[in-house]
């Protein structure tokens, strides 16, 4: 079990944990909120640090926001997010193709737009949230996010004949991890505000989401990727600060 966890926080974070791997790739999988706790909540620490610092300067804040996240993930999933874009734009609807351009190192000019525009509207939206006093919305998109790459590893197959980061998490997830994954996520979720749950609603935004995006990615190439869980994980996360953003 501490294998487990020390390979999900190995796989997703920056940070140096000490320890062996699992041998099992994907029973690191129900570790995943938790990873998405701990980094939830270092991103608040830090946001709400610079905003208590700059408080008339809302927009130093949702700087540090995507700056540290993209630091503490190693701008994995931002990579994951370029490749898609790539793949998906430049494919022209062929598997192979698509996923040529998504294993090509290289970023092209739909990546480089998507990036622009997702790191544009998570800076906004945290900006809004941090000069509106909603920074544990933060902690919650950051679970959220994290178990949604549970679920759509759980449900797609692999998309690759052989290799991959993602492989050996696809290949061996199993119903059990996403429900332990969803256990831990909506009690780490509630416990943000105890009596309202207000932050459970990013849950149902989330999952559908990610239905949309499996629809679409069984269609284009007839599962999932290592890249297409990175892209999950920053079009959920997304969304769910946009949520926190325009609740009344």
């Amino acid at each position: 079990m501490l294998r487990s966890a020390i390979t999900a926080f190995r796989t997703l974070t920056i940070l140096p944990v000490p320890g062996r791997d699992t041998d099992t790739m994907a029973s690191s999988l129900p570790w995943f909120p938790i990873v998405g706790l701990t980094l939830g909540t270092m991103l608040y620490a830090i946001t709400y640090g610079v905003l208590s610092l700059a408080p008339g300067f809302p927009a130093a804040a949702g700087l540090a926001f995507i700056t540290t996240s993209a630091w503490l993930t190693r701008g994995l999933h931002l990579d994951g997010l370029a490749d898609c874009a790539d793949g998906f734009g430049g494919g022209q609807r062929d598997k192979t193709r698509t996923l040529a351009i998504m294993k090509d190192p290289h970023l092209g000019s739909f990546g480089v737009i998507t990036l622009v525009i997702v790191l544009i509207l998570q800076w906004s939206v945290v900006t809004h949230l941090a000069s509106s006093d909603r920074l544990p919305w933060i902690v919650a998109a950051v679970i959220l996010s994290r178990v949604m790459m549970v679920d759509i590893s759980v449900t797609l197959p692999y998309a690759r004949a052989t290799g991959g980061i993602g492989g050996p998490f696809v290949a061996g997830a199993r119903p059990w991890h996403l429900v332990i994954a969803l256990v831990i996520a909506a009690i780490a979720i509630w416990a943000l505000d105890i009596g309202t749950g207000q932050y459970l609603l990013g849950l149902p935004v989330a999952w559908l989401l990610t239905r949309l995006f499996a629809i679409h990615c069984r269609r284009r190439v007839g599962g999932v990727t290592g890249d297409l869980l990175g892209a999950t994980s920053v079009i959920t996360e997304t969304a769910v600060l946009a949520i926190g953003a325009i609740l009344p």
